[in-house]
């Protein structure tokens, strides 16, 4: 007999009665709990999503009423969604918390503006707020607006005001958030990505075509090894982390490699410490150990890496520099970090990896140096704990054994933050491990919707589906952009996939600007901004500290608690004419004005900055989709209304841009065409639905697409929706607001949508939402099968080559009907259709990763170089070099995490979470404790040379005092979840001690290793 949930309930309440548990003397408690079910039956049941990390935990959300006259929607109970295959029905302690999120006191109800000079806000309308902003925007944009530059380029840039964009907002949102930006000329303009996970998009595209995590949550439990390094997932993905123990249940090895014993320790077979900031050397001392121990799986790299493609004479490694380096400008000419071609543009390569120059020997030799004696040395980890690590790799370099690494922040956020990344994807290279089920580099990304966000590219120099914003120096007409943007196939016979460019290009301006984009202006490409250097987070706080940016738009986001230095951060804020905070929850960033006492010791009326703070809707107050970690595009739907008066970001947005573009119609202002052209087609427009949005994401036919294969027949007719990226065409036929989602809402509906459970094998669930690339789950998944077609391993068979097609468990991530032996290789967005262990050009640090100092570092040398200690390749501005600190002013490390019962900074306004984790501590270790007199509960101060901040002693074993270079480290673990606006209690912001310095390659902040001093406070 099959009963639903709701009959269930009933049964199980009516038939405890008539129970032995009545015997037993449970009646009582059971009858009380029952109340809570029972009254479940009569709720409205809605599917959402979980609003933390990147998980994508299923939710099952009750609202009141079945209907009934005059009842009100509210959401009255959360639980997880027992069908989701990823979280089978469980929740986090966070997750758990999420009614008291929803109904947080710090939610914000009514549109409100804190004037100049001003201690209090004001409530005021939806009108007179949206007209107040346009017109501040406009009289902005008028003023500063670069229509062309020196060399006479159209740019069509507007720099002076910035936009932040949101984390956890809906792939529709951020879409129609683009859409707004790119029309007004923000170049300006970062995600939550920057601060996250930006290295891992340019490590792991630069190494396998792509920056996305390789394999998905459940995926992990085909692991035979996991190593945990640079991320904590038990702790920051505690749902996600039990298809590890479900690995280890089947005999899987884990070893975490940390700071700190930390969560994911507790559970792992063995330990090993490390020093904050050396990861590289660790990672490096792996692949000498792999090449020395020959522990390569040796079909694999021969076939599908470039270990045999020949470099160009003039490549050179010498005493901590890469050849091409400019001491004056501080940077690398990277012409040198490339293939020798032959007369035909192809790459020379030496199959029997001979050849001097050949990627393999310039591999060898650079890591040669990282001995297990040398990495003990740069890292304080025990020499036996390393080599141990080198052990359980190298046992997966055979075809039937498998390892995967997860990773997190750890890495990313270091000024070698993408290299960091590098090493491993290289290692996993050289043991076969990629395109692997239960393989991979795995990175955790940490917030729900971020991966989305990156996706739909809200950043300085990036368009939707990782094309780029078109450059003032490289791009200057759209001949240039498509020339310089679309690569040649570096090999015979492959694929090379982002040969496609034109197409995706042509069909995004479609979106963009619609009729107006025509062949004859070259589809609007003038349009578009051009940018002349990254506007990253860090490069617009410096613009703000120069006075040169006047205001900021802060779209979901928190950035005087995320950004770095907050205490120069809040100075900042306090030099713009105007700020506009759009959030659900009040934030700091939003009362950066406000005196807090020693936690932010300010004068208001010496502020002059007018702040508008607009109430959004939370996840459950609204339908959209969001990209997990395994790039699962997941719709949700709204559960209830927001409370007061608070709206949707797109209505906001709509709202917004709409004030905007009726002032440019009735008073002009410089250079309004692109907001004038800008195609707004929605029903409604000052409120685009969700639906709309998610079909312009997918993309349709604006014309018949004739099959090239059948004369007379057509692949889509104008007007429906594209069944995929494969049929976009560059004639102005077709648009797609983001070409990697093309797929996800078809004629056949919204695939996002979809909860088909079954599994196809492995742990693949195709039918369970959708996911990008063309609803791909292993990417690289050619790469599980040999040259000739056939599984590397029978028992982990993916996919395989059927005589006719390659067909299996999961979409093949390769042309369907290319033959093994066709000379196309795995990799299909390198245009050399391999894995790169020399990552060629594309990284501005080195094509191979190399171990360079934190840039605040304990030792205050490097031993590896000496006369190179940290990148050479950093960017740092003048005000933010002044304000770094020597091990002689502060001799500790200090390193951030993120706590269980905690997310970011949001959950200091959810009451179950305050409960939990109620006040600020640091972590401090035994052998510092004593030698600083500091008892565990006593009151410190850590400070840095940017500032400080006062919070409990934790003194624990879990960190432990290393010996690095002959000297003794001790480090310092710095949770940072705290603030002024909370229902807990009060704490200072941790990100007062950070240095403002970023990864060479993406300009993330350093947040995980840089100087602090610790005292009794």
């Amino acid at each position: 007999m099959q009963v639903t949930r709701r009959q269930f309930f009933k049964v199980s309440a009516a038939g405890l009665s008539a129970s032995s548990l009545v015997a037993l003397g449970f009646s009582p408690a059971t009858a009380l709990a029952e109340v809570r079910q029972y009254k479940l039956t009569r709720a409205k049941e809605i599917r959402n999503t979980c609003t933390y990390c990147s998980v994508g935990c299923g939710l099952l959300m009750y609202s009141l009423g079945d209907g009934a006259k005059n009842a009100k929607q509210e959401i009255i109970h959360i639980e997880g969604d027992p069908d989701h295959p990823v979280s089978r029905g469980s929740l986090c302690p966070k997750g758990a918390g999420l009614l008291d999120f929803i109904h947080s006191p710090n939610r914000l109800k009514y549109p409100e503006v804190r004037e100049a000079g001003s201690k209090e806000w004001k409530r005021i309308s939806w009108h007179e707020a949206v007209e107040r902003i346009a017109k501040h925007m406009k009289a902005d944009r008028d003023a500063n607006f670069v229509a062309k530059n020196a060399d006479g380029v159209t740019v069509n840039r507007w720099l002076s005001t910035a936009m932040l964009t949101a984390s956890a907002s809906s792939n529709e949102t951020g879409i129609l958030t683009q859409k707004f930006m790119r029309s007004l000329g923000i170049v300006g303009t970062d995600a939550q990505a920057r601060v996250c996970h930006g290295p891992t998009v340019a490590a792991l595209a630069a190494t396998f075509g792509r920056g996305a995590m390789t394999n998905t949550w459940v995926d992990i439990k085909n692991a035979d090894f996991i190593l945990i390094m640079g991320g904590n997932p038990a702790e920051a993905h505690p749902v996600g982390f039990k298809w590890a123990i479900e690995a280890k249940k089947k005999g899987a090895k884990l070893i975490v490699v940390d700071p700190r014993f930390n969560r994911s320790a507790a559970v792992a077979d063995e330990f090993v410490p490390i020093r904050a900031g050396s990861d590289i050397a660790f990672l490096g001392g792996i692949i000498n150990w792999l090449v020395s121990n020959d522990k390569i799986q040796w079909d694999y790299v021969k076939s599908f890496t470039n270990a045999s493609f020949i470099v160009n004479e003039g490549f050179t490694f010498d005493e901590g520099l890469f050849s091409g380096y400019d001491e004056a400008k501080g940077k690398y000419d990277r012409g040198s970090w490339s293939y020798e071609l032959d007369a035909k543009g192809q790459a020379k390569t030496d199959p029997t990896l001979q050849h001097p120059r050949c990627v393999w020997n310039l591999m060898k030799a650079h890591y040669a140096r990282y001995t297990p004696e040398v990495v003990s040395d740069l890292t304080g980890s025990p020499k036996e704990g390393f080599l141990s690590v080198c052990k359980h790799l190298g046992e997966t370099c055979v075809p039937t054994k498998v390892g995967t690494i997860l990773y997190a922040l750890g890495w990313t956020q270091h000024t070698v933050g993408a290299q960091n990344i590098r090493t491993m994807a290289m290692i996993q290279l050289l043991l076969g491990n990629i395109g692997m089920p239960g393989g991979g580099v795995n990175a955790l990304r940490g917030h729900s919707n971020i991966q989305g966000l990156s996706d739909l590219g809200l950043l300085s120099t990036s368009l939707p589906g990782y094309l780029t914003l078109p450059s003032e120096k490289a791009h200057p007409t759209f001949a240039d952009y498509l020339e310089k943007t679309t690569p040649k196939a570096l090999q015979p016979g492959q694929l090379n996939y982002w040969g496609n460019t034109p197409k995706f290009f042509v069909s995004l301006m479609k979106w963009f600007w619609g009729d107006k984009a025509t062949k004859e202006n070259n589809w609007g490409y003038d349009w578009l901004p051009k940018w002349d250097k990254m506007y990253d987070v860090l490069q617009v706080m410096d613009l703000m500290h120069q006075g040169k940016i006047n205001g900021f738009i802060v779209q979901g986001f928190n950035p005087l608690t995320s950004f770095p230095d907050a205490k120069k951060t809040a100075a900042d804020f306090a030099k713009l004419k105007y700020m506009v905070v759009i959030d659900p929850i009040a934030t700091e960033t939003s009362t950066f004005w406000q005196n807090q006492g020693e936690l932010n010791d300010v004068d208001p009326a010496s502020i002059q900055t007018e702040v508008f703070r607009l109430p959004s809707t939370c996840f459950a107050e609204e339908d959209g989709a969001i990209v997990n970690s395994s790039r699962w595009l997941q719709w949700h739907w709204k559960g209830a209304d927001a409370p007061g008066e608070a709206k949707t970001d797109q209505e906001i947005i709509a709202e917004l841009f709409m004030a905007l573009k009726k002032l440019y119609q009735e008073q002009g202002g410089a250079v309004p065409e692109p907001i004038l052209n800008l195609s707004w087609p929605y029903k409604n427009p000052y409120d685009p639905t969700p639906e709309e949005l998610a079909k312009e994401l997918n993309g349709r036919a604006l014309a018949d697409i004739p099959d090239p294969k059948n004369p007379g027949q057509f692949l889509v007719k104008k007007g429906e929706q594209i069944p995929g990226f494969a049929v976009l065409q560059d004639d102005g036929s077709t648009m797609s607001a983001c070409w990697i989602f093309a797929g996800c809402w078809t004629q056949a509906g919204n695939q996002m949508a979809r909860r088909d459970n079954t599994d196809t094998g492995l742990g693949n669930t195709p039918g369970w939402a959708w996911a990008w690339p063309a609803n791909r789950r292993i990417i690289y998944n050619r790469a599980s099968c040999d040259a000739a077609g056939k599984p590397w391993d029978p028992k982990r068979k993916l996919i395989a080559w059927n005589g006719e097609k390659w067909a299996g468990a999961d979409v093949p991530d390769f042309k369907v009907d290319a033959a093994p032996d066709s000379g196309m290789n795995p990799f299909i967005m390198n245009p050399e259709g391999v894995g790169r262990l020399f990552a060629t050009d594309k990284l501005v640090d080195g094509p191979f990763p190399e171990h360079y100092e934190p840039m605040e570092s304990p030792l205050g040398t490097n031993p590896l170089h000496p006369k190179v200690v940290t990148s050479p390749a950093v960017r740092i501005f003048k005000a933010d070099k002044e304000r770094l600190g020597t091990h002689k002013e502060f001799p500790y490390v200090g390193t951030t995490y993120r706590l269980t019962e905690h997310f970011q900074f949001w959950t200091k306004s959810v009451r179950l979470s305050a409960i939990a984790q109620p006040e600020q501590f640091v972590e401090v270790g035994e052998a510092l404790a004593a030698e600083k007199g500091i008892k565990a509960g006593d009151w410190v101060k850590v400070s840095s040379k940017r500032g400080y901040i006062k919070a409990k002693a934790v003194v624990t074993k879990r960190i432990k005092a290393l010996t690095v270079n002959k000297q003794t480290v001790h480090q310092v673990g710095i949770p940072l979840h705290w603030g002024w606006e909370t229902v807990a209690k009060k704490g200072f912001l941790s990100n007062t001690l950070p240095p403002a310095v970023g990864d060479c390659n993406t300009q993330t902040p350093e947040y995980k290793a840089f100087l602090v001093n610790i005292e009794k406070a």
